[in-house]
């Protein structure tokens, strides 16, 4: 019994170390190998060894990343305080940079997030806050892209969720919008009566080459008025027996 059990105890152990050295790595994993604290060389998916002691494997997920920036305050480049944010995505495409050249990338990569947010907003209106968020998308995108490359880093999207503002703000923005409604009806009614006018004076040149064209005209307001509810009368009265008369009243020349 004594000799089994010494037998079985080097087995146990062997199995116990092949055990501790094989390791799984799935489809979107891959492994850092280090061996005696020196980058050896990136493996997986599937099946690898790991030799303990010796070696030394750092899991790193490929897959992309979806990361909540928290809500930062922005100073707008006309003073006006906002509540802003994000979502960013990102994903590791090269595991040895991820993990050899910065310690914990993600939160690296959050910390950067976050300060490019404030600083890129920073340099817009708020009005350009509210408009034009797809240019400010690609502008935060291609500068945290620029950065992270370094550390294997791709960040493939931004989007900012909400730009916040407290209640005078949004009282402010509203007066403005009115006002600006305002100025715009203004505007199409002075031009709607410049229209007119010129409408109105081609008229009356037409009319004043045009004897009966405006007699005409003078016998269709009165067809206009007659057709309403009206208990005034007008009756024309032709330019020639107004002559007529005058010329009766002063006598015949002399």
């Amino acid at each position: 019994m004594i000799y089994l059990i010494e037998y079985m105890v080097p087995v146990i152990l062997l199995l116990a170390i092949i055990i501790s050295a094989v390791r799984i790595l799935r489809e979107y994993e891959r492994g850092v190998i280090f061996f005696l604290g020196r980058f050896q060389k990136v493996k997986g998916p599937g099946l690898i060894i790991v030799i303990p002691l010796i070696q030394k494997m750092v899991r790193v997920d490929l897959r992309v990343v979806t990361f909540d920036i928290p809500t930062q305050d922005v100073i707008s480049r006309d003073n006006v305080t906002v509540h802003v944010s994000a979502v960013l995505y990102f994903r590791v495409v090269d595991p040895e940079r991820a993990i050899i050249q910065v310690e914990h990338f993600f939160n690296a990569t959050s910390q950067l997030a976050q300060t490019t947010l404030r600083s890129v907003l920073g340099q817009h209106d708020l009005d350009e806050m509210l408009s034009q968020r797809d240019k400010m998308n690609a502008d935060i995108q291609n500068i945290l892209d620029e950065q992270t490359a370094s550390w294997g880093i791709k960040v493939t999207n931004v989007e900012i969720k909400h730009v916040d503002l407290n209640e005078s703000m949004i009282r402010a923005i509203a007066k403005q919008a009115e006002a600006e409604r305002e100025r715009r009806a203004k505007i199409i009614h002075a031009e709607g009566e410049l229209q007119a006018s010129e409408k109105l004076l081609q008229a009356a040149n037409v009319m004043s080459q045009n004897p009966q064209a405006l007699q005409l005209r003078y016998l269709q307001t009165l067809n206009d008025i007659s057709s309403e509810n009206s208990s005034t009368i007008i009756f024309p009265l032709p330019l020639e027996i107004l002559n007529a008369l005058k010329k009766s009243k002063t006598g015949p020349e002399e």
